[in-house]
């Protein structure tokens, strides 16, 4: 039976480089911590919180889920 291994990554480097958006900008236009928005741009946030992630794709106006977030599937047998 196979194990599968799923790895979440925001991709919120390389979105606030598009929008030349700085991680305390983006914190003032959410309302979120800087230490949330950092931890978000660096993936070392365990858990997710949907309406932070909701936040910060509003701010960016990215729409697509895609555009923000990846989903790595590693499958061991």
């Amino acid at each position: 039976m196979a194990n599968r291994t799923y790895t979440f990554r925001i991709k919120l480097k390389e979105a606030l480089e598009k929008t030349d958006m700085t991680q305390s900008e983006l914190a003032e236009l959410t309302g979120l911590r800087r230490a949330t928005i950092s931890e978000m741009a660096q993936n070392t946030r365990t858990v997710m919180n949907k309406s932070h992630l909701a936040k910060v794709m509003d701010a960016l106006d990215i729409t697509d889920l895609n555009d923000i977030l990846e989903l790595k599937v590693e499958i061991t047998f």
